[in-house]
C-alpha cells in the first residue's frame, strides 16, 4: 500500500525540531532514568523473543523500521544477530547516514516506511520502537503496518514497542491502544504486555531510589508502553 498524505512531512518537521531543541545528553545512558528505561525495554523485548524461540537472534534476518541512529540494530548485534543480516530505514537522511557509518555491514536506507525498499518475505523479524506514536494519520499507520507484514516471512514476528497512552506534555505523540494494534495487524497472533515505568516516575526515583523505581514498575497501571510480539500466520 502506498501513502501520499502529508503526515510524513509533519513528522519530519517534528524530528528536525527535536534535533534543534533537545539538549545534547538528554537521553544519555549516564542518566539513571534513561538507563532504567532502557533496561526495562530490553527485558520486555528479550522476554517476548525468548518465548517465541527467537532469542538469541543468531541467523535471523532483521529489519528495524525507524532505525534512527542505529541504536537498536547495535543492540541486536549484542543479541548475536549478524550485522550482515540487519536492515533499517529512517525518514531522516542524517540519521540513516549515521547508522550506516556505525553498521557498515547492514542494509540501511533513507525513506518512507509506507513503501519499504525490500522484497516480500525478506525478514524473520521486523521491529519498531516508538515509531507509530509519532503518526497521526490512520492511513499512514495502515500503510506502514501493511509494509511490515509484506516484508515479513510467514511465521515471522513483528517486535513492537510503543506508547500505549497519550503523553499530556507532548502533543506530537499519541498512544497506540491494543485494539488499534490488532486492527493494524489482522489475521496475526498478537501478544502484548504493558512495559516501562512512566518516565516522570523514572526521572523522580531512578537516581535516588532505584529499587523503589523497579518496585513501581511491577504495578501495571504505572506502565506507559506496550511491548508486543505480532506473529504473521
Amino acid at each position: 500500500m502506498s501513502y501520499t498524505g502529508a503526515d510524513t512531512a509533519r513528522i519530519a518537521a517534528e524530528y528536525q525540531r527535536r534535533a534543534r531543541e533537545i539538549p545534547a545528553g538528554q537521553y544519555s545512558m549516564a542518566r539513571p532514568a534513561i538507563l532504567l528505561m532502557h533496561q526495562q525495554t530490553i527485558r520486555a523485548c528479550i522476554r517476548l523473543l525468548a518465548r517465541a524461540r527467537m532469542f538469541p537472534m543468531e541467523g535471523l534476518r532483521i529489519a528495524d523500521i525507524g532505525c534512527g541512529y542505529g541504536g537498536w540494530l547495535l543492540e541486536f548485534v549484542q543479541w548475536r544477530a549478524d550485522a550482515s543480516h540487519l536492515a533499517g530505514i529512517d525518514l531522516m537522511p542524517e540519521r540513516a547516514d549515521f547508522a550506516r557509518h556505525r553498521l557498515p555491514g547492514a542494509d540501511i536506507r533513507c525513506g518512507n516506511a509506507a513503501r519499504l525498499p525490500w522484497a516480500d518475505q525478506s525478514f524473520d523479524v521486523v521491529t519498531q520502537f516508538l515509531v507509530f506514536a509519532n503518526m497521526f494519520d490512520p492511513a499512514l499507520k495502515r500503510a506502514v503496518a501493511g509494509e511490515m507484514l509484506r516484508v515479513l516471512k510467514p511465521g515471522g514476528c513483528v517486535l513492537w514497542f510503543d506508547l500505549r497512552v497519550d503523553n499530556p506534555k507532548n502533543k506530537e505523540v499519541r498512544g497506540v491502544r491494543a485494539a488499534e494494534i490488532r486492527a493494524l495487524f489482522p489475521n496475526c497472533k498478537i501478544e502484548l504486555e504493558s512495559a516501562l515505568l512512566a518516565p516522570p516516575l523514572s526521572r523522580m526515583f531512578a537516581a535516588r531510589a532505584w529499587p523503589l523505581a523497579e518496585a513501581l514498575h511491577a504495578i501495571p497501571f504505572l506502565r506507559t508502553h506496550y511491548a508486543g510480539l505480532i506473529r504473521k500466520q
